[in-house]
C-alpha cells in the first residue's frame, strides 16, 4: 500500500536561520510537509510524540545535549527514520557517522554558500534524501558483545601491522553499499580475521566522510582498513574504502592489482561509482572476483555486477529484511545481476568462502 498524503518531517535545530533555511527548502514540495518545529534535545522528544512525523531531521551539533546524544531517546520513544544534519567539517563526519552507527538512517550536509544554484542544489538533495528517508526502515543498533549469527569467533585482536605479501593474491572481494552502509558494515566488518583476500568498498559519501569512516572502522577491526590512495597495491588482509568524490578502477593483473583514482564525470549518477569498481575488478579478476551488492538507493552497481557475472565471477546482494533500504541489491536481484541474496550476518562467512591464493 502507498503512503496516504505527503511526508510529515519535524526539524530539529538549535539555529532559527537553520530551521527556516530548511522549511524553506522543503517547502517547494508538495510531497512533504513540515508538522513543527524544535529548537533542542527536550523539545524534539515532546513533539516527535505529540506530532507522530515520518521523518526527522536532526542537527549534529545543539548545545546541552547534541543531536548524538539525543538520537536514542529519540529512536526509542519512536522509530521514525532520522536524516543528520551536519557541516562538512572533520568534527562533523566523526559525528555524523558516530550517529549512523547508533540507528540515523542518512545526512544532510548544511549548504556552505548562500549562491542561488549552491542552494538549490542543497534544496534538491535535501528533498531526494527526505524522500528516500521515508522509505528506510530503521534497523536496531548492534549492542556490545552481539554477534552475527554465522560470526561465533574469538574476541577481536588489535588491528595487525604486519606487511603482506601480494605473490598468491588470486581473488579479490569488491562492495558497493550506499544508504545504511556505515550502520551495516561497522556490524560485519569487526567480525572478519585473517587470512582474507583483498576487499574493497565503494560506501557513498563525501571526501572528508570517507576518511573518518575508514579511521572509524580501523579502530574496530582486526585487519587494516585504509582510505585508497592512487598507486596503491591492494593486498592480502586489508580493506580499501574509496575516497568520495573520485572514481576507483583497478588496473593491472593479479598479483600485482593496483588503485587508479580519477575525477571523471559521476557514473550512475555517483563519484566514486559502484559500477566503475565491479567493472575494473572484472577487468582484472575475472573468475576471480566476488561482487557484493548491499542497501542503498537507486540502481549504482548493477551493471557492474552483470560484467563480474559475464567475467566468471560471483556475485551476491543483501536481501531486503535486513536492508535500510532495499533499492540497489533490489535492482540487482530483479535484473538477475545477483546469483544469491543474503542476510546481513552471513556476510563474513561469504568472505571467508572466498579463497586468499
Amino acid at each position: 500500500m502507498g503512503r496516504l498524503g505527503p511526508i510529515r518531517v519535524l526539524i530539529v535545530d538549535d539555529s532559527a536561520l537553520m530551521r527556516k533555511l530548511l522549511k524553506d527548502l522543503l517547502g517547494e514540495c508538495e510531497d512533504i510537509t513540515v508538522v513543527g518545529m524544535a529548537h533542542d534535545g527536550v523539545d524534539a522528544l515532546r513533539l516527535a510524540n505529540e506530532l507522530q512525523p515520518d521523518v526527522i531531521t536532526l542537527d549534529v551539533e545543539m548545545p546541552g545535549r547534541s543531536g548524538l546524544e539525543i538520537l536514542p531517546d529519540l529512536l526509542a520513544k519512536r522509530p521514525v527514520p532520522v536524516l543528520m544534519v551536519s557541516s562538512l567539517t572533520q568534527e562533523g563526519a566523526d559525528t555524523t557517522l558516530a550517529a549512523l552507527s547508533l540507528g540515523a538512517v542518512d545526512y544532510f550536509p548544511k549548504p556552505t554558500s548562500h549562491q542561488l544554484s549552491q542552494i538549490r542544489a542543497a534544496q534538491d538533495l535535501l528533498i531526494a534524501k527526505v524522500k528516500a528517508a521515508a522509505k528506510c526502515r530503521v534497523m536496531r543498533p548492534r549492542t556490545s558483545g552481539e554477534i552475527p549469527s554465522t560470526a561465533v569467533m574469538a574476541p577481536i585482536a588489535p588491528p595487525t601491522r604486519r606487511l603482506v605479501s601480494t605473490q598468491k593474491i588470486t581473488h579479490c572481494i569488491v562492495v558497493g553499499i550506499s544508504t545504511g552502509g556505515p550502520q551495516a558494515l561497522a556490524q560485519v566488518l569487526p567480525f572478519l580475521r585473517a587470512p582474507l583476500p583483498p576487499i574493497v568498498i565503494v560506501q557513498h559519501m563525501p571526501e572528508t566522510f570517507t576518511r573518518a569512516f575508514a579511521r572509524r572502522l580501523e579502530r574496530e577491526c582486526a585487519v587494516p582498513v585504509r582510505e585508497a590512495e592512487d598507486g596503491m597495491r591492494i593486498a592480502l588482509d586489508t580493506i580499501l574504502i574509496a575516497p568520495g568524490g573520485r572514481h576507483l578502477n583497478l588496473v593491472g593483473q593479479p598479483p600485482l592489482v593496483k588503485v587508479s583514482l580519477s575525477n571523471e564525470p559521476p557514473v550512475s549518477a555517483h563519484r566514486p561509482s559502484v559500477d566503475v569498481l565491479f567493472r575494473s575488478a572484472a577487468r582484472c579478476f575475472g573468475a576471480g572476483v566476488v561482487g557484493i551488492i548491499m542497501t542503498g538507493m537507486g540502481r549504482d552497481g548493477v551493471d557492474g555486477c552483470k560484467a563480474i557475472l559475464a567475467a566468471g565471477g560471483t556475485t551476491y546482494g543483501q536481501d531486503e529484511a535486513t536492508s535500510v533500504v532495499y533499492g540497489m541489491n533490489k535492482a540487482a536481484w530483479i535484473e538477475q545481476a545477483v546469483t544469491r541474496q543474503f542476510a546481513l550476518s552471513d556476510f563474513p562467512e561469504i568472505v571467508r568462502s572466498v579463497p586468499t591464493s
